[in-house]
């Protein structure tokens, strides 16, 4: 298996808190990463490619093509903020053994920039959901869970499926504080609002002042990417994917 890690620049960044926004349950980590990176023009650093991506590239209409990646942005801080570095991409790795090799990868980058503090965010499917959705939280360790109890989530029993589970299980291994945010939704299609309480809860912990007021444009940019590749359609399509099994594991 290969996955390699393309720095463009090191940043000059101080105790970075890496936020994961890959696509998921409801889609809400792929528009919450999205959209801070619109906002605060977050600086693109890096590029991950991984042989355990999709095997395509998408052609747009200028004929260029789209290939499957994961990038990372960072942000320096103003005034009381945190630095941050957005992880962000258009697909999660299609094994188990890619998803570990991936985030490893990603960890050792964030911690040979000083990172100390992981945050997850995600979709909790929920057949009916409230409104503004609740929030959930798991976490690397107790002094964690505390903090995200803070922010207003409750704790999640269950089971985290992809990179949103599996980052903050190893960044324990690594001695890295770690908590996943996890919001209600049908995820049956791209989630505003719970990208919505996503960004409030991450905000508040982050001190980040942002507008939330053309969230509905990262939602729309996100819908438009992964429709090309594949990984929404139509619900009777999806109704068929999950009959022939070919969902991906981290969507489900």
């Amino acid at each position: 298996m290969v996955c390699t890690v393309q720095i463009y620049q090191r940043p000059k960044i101080e105790s970075p808190v890496l936020i994961e926004g890959l696509p998921g349950i409801g889609f809400v980590a792929n528009i919450s990463a999205l959209h801070l990176i619109h906002e605060l023009d977050a600086k693109l650093f890096a590029e991950i490619s991984s042989s355990s991506f999709q095997d395509l590239a998408v052609t747009t209409e200028r004929g260029k093509t789209r290939s499957p990646i994961n990038q990372l942005y960072y942000h320096k801080s103003r005034d009381i903020e945190r630095d941050l570095i957005i992880w962000y991409g258009n697909t999660q790795a299609l094994t188990t053994f890619g998803q570990y090799e991936l985030c490893g990868r990603v960890l050792d980058t964030a911690q040979e920039l000083g990172c100390e503090w992981i945050i997850t965010l995600g979709g909790f499917r929920q057949e009916e959901t409230k409104h503004p959705p609740k929030v959930y939280c798991a976490a690397s360790d107790l002094e964690s869970l505390k903090t995200a109890k803070r922010l207003g989530a409750q704790i999640m029993v269950g089971q985290i499926y992809g990179l949103a589970g599996i980052t903050v299980g190893l960044a324990r291994l690594r001695n890295l504080k770690a908590f996943s945010l996890l919001v209600e939704t049908p995820g049956t299609h791209p989630d505003t609002e719970a990208a919505q309480r996503a960004l409030e809860a991450l905000t508040e912990f982050l001190k980040l002042k942002i507008s939330l007021a053309d969230l509905d444009k990262a939602t729309e940019e996100t819908r438009n990417i992964l429709k090309s590749f594949g990984l929404i359609s139509h619900p009777v399509d999806q109704e068929e994917k999950k009959k022939k099994g070919t969902q991906f594991r981290w969507y489900v």
